[in-house]
């Protein structure tokens, strides 16, 4: 099985949602296939230089590959949702209230925002 990769094309809608976790404040961007599907995200945290911050950067570049390649945010939320190591605690957003990670809370706005076909969209 050879998994083809579907690149988002160079001009794309996204969404960019600020989000504070434990004190650390960042942006996550999710950019959109046509449809309104999720095919990319970025994280930009407010601890620029730092492991957190490089941790984010990797991951985003491989939660983005991993969904170009077919895999469904349903499927992304189930292996990502309820990491747990630091920063976590408190979040700003009432949807979110706490997290176990940033990690988490990208599942967790992924999942509340994209996991369900006709889930709510922003």
């Amino acid at each position: 099985m050879i998994a083809t990769r579907h690149a988002l094309p160079s001009t794309r809608q996204s969404l960019t949602h600020k989000f504070c976790v434990a004190g650390i404040e960042g942006y996550l961007t999710i950019g959109l296939y046509e449809d309104g599907t999720p095919g990319e995200i970025f994280i930009k945290i407010s601890k620029e230089g730092s492991a957190i911050s490089g941790f984010c950067q990797a991951f985003c570049r491989a939660f983005s590959l991993s969904l170009q390649h077919g895999l469904s945010v349903k499927d992304a939320v189930v292996r990502f949702k309820g990491m747990r190591f630091e920063p976590y605690g408190t979040t700003t957003n009432p949807d979110i209230p706490e997290t176990s990670s940033i990690i988490d809370y990208v599942a967790r706005f992924l999942e509340l925002h994209y996991g369900e076909p006709g889930g709510r969209r922003m």
